[in-house]
């Protein structure tokens, strides 16, 4: 990782932890994550709003207006839009994903959650998301926020990513150690 990248990474984390304090002494920072939530789904689903946040060429006021405008249109909380107005005042809106990102992290690290990815061939019912949850937290002896992707190569089974670790249980995976035995026997 390079040196303005990792000063990236943890300009993002210092929004981030500020953000929460705000939100703490607030006593909103359940709204505010939401709001947070809310604010990273309408970057994701308008390429508009996405645009406004990177554009360099926007002045600060017109920036602030128009974050403002989509804050009271949200009915955020007025310490999510105030931090909006932080982020435009001190130039760092571009980094406004980067900075849910870490906001998410930070604030999943403090509640003492373990993030775990998982990647099934087709997507899974609420009770299946629910038990697989229930295990996993169990099985890890701590809350887990699970993220559940979608991806039909994989055939069948899962892939379950905790950290660095990486458990392959993916129907995929299975005919290739197959194949690869096979072919190992074939050559001996």
């Amino acid at each position: 990782m390079s040196s303005s990248s990792q000063a990236s990474n943890l300009v993002c984390q210092r929004y981030a932890n500020a953000l929460i304090q705000q939100a703490e002494s607030a006593k909103a920072l359940n709204k505010v994550e939401k709001d947070m939530a809310d604010l990273k789904a309408m970057l994701g689903a308008s390429t508009d709003l996405d645009s406004v946040v990177r554009n360099p060429l926007l002045g600060r006021e017109s920036l602030q207006a128009a974050m403002f405008a989509v804050a009271d249109k949200a009915k955020f909380q007025s310490v999510t839009k105030n931090f909006l107005g932080t982020l435009v005042q001190n130039g760092r809106l571009y980094a406004l994903e980067k900075i849910i990102a870490a906001f998410e992290v930070v604030l999943s690290e403090k509640r003492g959650e373990i993030k775990v990815n998982v990647s099934v061939a087709q997507d899974l019912t609420a009770k299946q998301k629910k038990d697989l949850e229930a295990s996993l937290s169990k099985e890890l002896g701590a809350d887990i926020v699970m993220n559940v992707k979608v991806e039909p190569k994989i055939l069948g089974g899962m892939v379950i990513t905790i950290g660095s670790q990486m458990i392959d249980n993916s129907v995929a995976r299975k005919l290739e150690r197959l194949k690869a035995s096979l072919e190992k026997q074939r050559a001996a």
